[in-house]
């Protein structure tokens, strides 16, 4: 098993994100796109979210305009709870080593997901940072985006700001709704600033929980797939609802379970836990000029 450099560990703190490539053993990658696969094939028989989870709600969720000659599975809730490939790539793979070189030796999982952008699919992540919907008692968390797909700069690729880990924690709503996304003039100032994360099938990019991020549509001919797992130091305990709940919230990846709290000072918005499929319904209450 690898671990990172000293040389990642000094980027990933410095910048909040890492793409390292060759995470995934090609034969595991192999039976991870072909579970996909099947999934989107048996996506055409459906015309609505479908499928359940842990607390009901759909596992499959669609794009609006999904049909059968063109499907829009843009998400798998837990896929690591219906899959052996998905949840030994979680558990087993070299990114375990990377998040333990990140946060310490003691590593837990939280939650996992599939985010797909198909060929000419109109998905977009709306600006964000993944802790104000997951708060912790600290924030050592990282997000893991294993590549299932080669992702180019075509293809909707993951989107970052270098350093805004180190800076504010900014509201997910507006007007008294919860929009999962940054005010327009934060977005505007992200996307002056914003590096593309690009790699081969296999490879993963580290993002910490705080970095503001998003991606926009995939106007190509190539799939977009990511496999998510969310990971947190072992002594980080969750203080809202898991938003993609599993049986496996909690389970130790590296090390050992110490039953420590550890908590830093901040002070942020309580997050809103998704009602349907997934939280891009939510994304799309935002409105443009959101106060």
């Amino acid at each position: 098993m690898k671990n990172l450099t000293k040389e990642q560990i000094e980027q990933f703190n410095r910048d909040g994100f890492l793409v390292v490539e060759n995470a995934i053993d090609p034969e595991l990658l192999q039976q991870m796109k072909d579970d996909f696969n099947n999934w989107v094939d048996e996506s055409r028989k459906f015309e609505n979210p479908y499928g359940e989870t842990v607390d009901g709600r759909p596992r499959f969720d669609l794009e609006t305009g999904h049909n059968a000659a063109q499907p829009g599975l843009r998400r798998v809730n837990a896929p690591v709870e219906v899959s052996k490939a998905y949840y030994d790539a979680m558990i087993n793979s070299n990114v375990g080593n990377y998040v333990a070189d990140l946060v310490g030796a003691n590593v837990k999982f939280h939650h996992s997901k599939i985010n797909s952008k198909l060929p000419k699919t109109k998905t977009v992540v709306k600006w964000h940072q993944d802790f104000p919907f997951t708060p912790h008692t600290n924030d050592d968390l990282i997000t893991c985006l294993f590549m299932v797909d080669d992702v180019t700069e075509e293809n909707g690729p993951l989107e970052v700001v270098a350093g805004s880990h180190k800076k504010e924690i900014h509201t997910l709503w507006h007007d008294g709704v919860f929009t999962g996304a940054v005010k327009d003039d934060v977005t505007a100032d992200c996307i002056k600033k914003s590096v593309i994360c690009t790699g081969k099938a296999g490879s993963v990019a580290l993002m910490h929980t705080r970095t503001l991020h998003g991606s926009a549509p995939n106007n190509s001919d190539k799939p977009r797939t990511l496999f998510i797992c969310v990971y947190s130091a072992e002594d980080a305990i969750p203080v809202s609802p898991n938003p993609v709940p599993t049986e496996y919230e909690g389970l130790i990846v590296r090390g050992q379970k110490t039953n420590k709290i550890r908590s830093v000072d901040y002070e942020m918005d309580m997050p809103q836990k998704p009602k349907s499929a997934s939280f891009f319904d939510q994304q799309a209450k935002h409105k443009e000029n959101a106060a």
